[in-house]
């Protein structure tokens, strides 16, 4: 049998399937890094709840994707979307990262009034991918 190379568990299938129940929402998508699904969830209510269905059974793949895609590091993934779904229009999740300025910002903002909180749904998994690779050249 040849040797797989292994990647680091960046993205927790627990916290997945916990997103999953509100699926029908997307959370889960974004959590993986589908931001463009995600979206389509939340709009379609989960393709009307079948796509919903049916990820339940897709969550460890979107899971291995996600170990594959997205750098490991100080700043753990499922630490920033707790942060970002519980907090997210308080800043919380950027003042993690060690973003203090815009984690202020929307501390004042509510997220810059809802936009930022969208934009961040969008790109979480890169930003804590470039924070940690910028960590890790330090």
């Amino acid at each position: 049998m040849q040797n797989m190379p292994v990647h680091p568990d960046t993205h927790s299938k627990v916290i997945g399937y916990l997103l999953w129940i509100f699926g029908f929402t997307g959370s889960h998508r974004f959590y993986y890094g589908k931001p463009i699904t995600g979206t389509i969830w939340f709009f379609t209510f989960g393709l009307f709840l079948i796509g919903w269905i049916i990820d339940l059974f897709l969550i460890p793949s979107m899971d291995r994707q996600a170990d594959h895609r997205f750098r490991t590091g100080q700043v753990d993934y499922n630490l920033s979307w707790i942060l970002l779904t519980f907090l997210g229009l308080f800043g919380v999740h950027r003042m993690y990262m060690g973003k203090w300025i815009t984690g202020i910002l929307y501390l004042f903002t509510a997220g810059l009034l809802g936009l930022g909180y969208l934009y961040d749904l969008w790109t979480l998994n890169t930003q804590v991918s470039e924070r940690n690779r910028v960590l890790a050249t330090r």
